[in-house]
């Protein structure tokens, strides 16, 4: 297993290195898949709830199967259609010179898949619940529309948007069967639940109880944190 951050820093805070490499491979792996699904999650949500035209509920539903399939069927389709041949894979090694399977990318990109669904149907739900009467006051006042969903949308529905930022995130942390599967257990791409299964299957019962005592604390600090932030009065 790879060594993420210098081995002071390991000895100064008494991290052992098997809690500190998956828990650091699984922070930046959530963290960046949760980047990329706030703006495409968001960005679809407030189509699917201000727009009007054919095909939107086909739309919403493709993007939530991820949500009803179980994440080993998401992880093996990932993996034929990222490491098999043909045209995605092709692009894979011309852009990267490598396919993304069994790689930390592969990470990233199963978990923006299975964290994806939960972004935009909260940020669906809550920007279709914003009061029209406000939007229509600021169209009355001269704003764009772009403006509108920035200043007056997305403020008001912000509770409910940063709930689909936290689930999605608490997705892609908790992911397991889509990330086993494409990752394939390689060392640099050992994430929190990778590693308990691990430790569950070769008998370190000890070090399983630890894993799950971190991710339960993981989860309780982002749920807190979360909750506190949907307080703030916007500006």
């Amino acid at each position: 297993m790879i060594a993420l951050i210098p081995h002071s820093w390991l000895n100064a805070f008494a991290i052992p290195p098997w809690i500190w490499n998956p828990l650091s491979i699984s922070l930046r792996a959530a963290l960046e898949a949760t980047v990329v699904v706030t703006v495409a999650g968001v960005a679809l949500g407030y189509l699917l709830a201000k727009g009007r035209f054919p095909g939107r509920g086909a739309i919403e539903t493709v993007f939530s199967l991820p949500m009803a399939l179980p994440p080993t069927v998401v992880g093996y389709y990932l993996l034929t259609r990222l490491g098999g041949p043909g045209p995605i894979r092709d692009a894979e090694v011309h852009l990267f010179g490598h396919p993304l399977t069994f790689t930390f990318a592969g990470i990233v990109v199963a978990q923006i898949v299975e964290s994806f669904p939960y972004c935009m149907r909260f940020s669906r739900a809550a920007i279709a619940g914003v009061d029209p009467r406000f939007e229509q006051a600021a169209r009355a006042m001269g704003l764009s529309r772009w403006r509108i969903a920035l200043f007056v949308t997305l403020p008001l529905a912000r509770r409910g948007v940063i709930a689909g930022i936290a689930m999605a995130f608490g997705r892609a942390m908790g992911d397991f069967g889509a990330t086993m599967i494409i990752s394939g257990s390689a060392p640099m791409a050992t994430t929190m639940p990778i590693a308990l299964y691990n430790a569950v299957f070769y008998g370190s019962h000890e070090q399983a109880m630890v894993l799950a005592l971190v991710q339960v604390g993981v989860a309780l600090t982002i749920l807190l944190g979360v909750g506190r932030l949907g307080r703030v009065r916007p500006w």
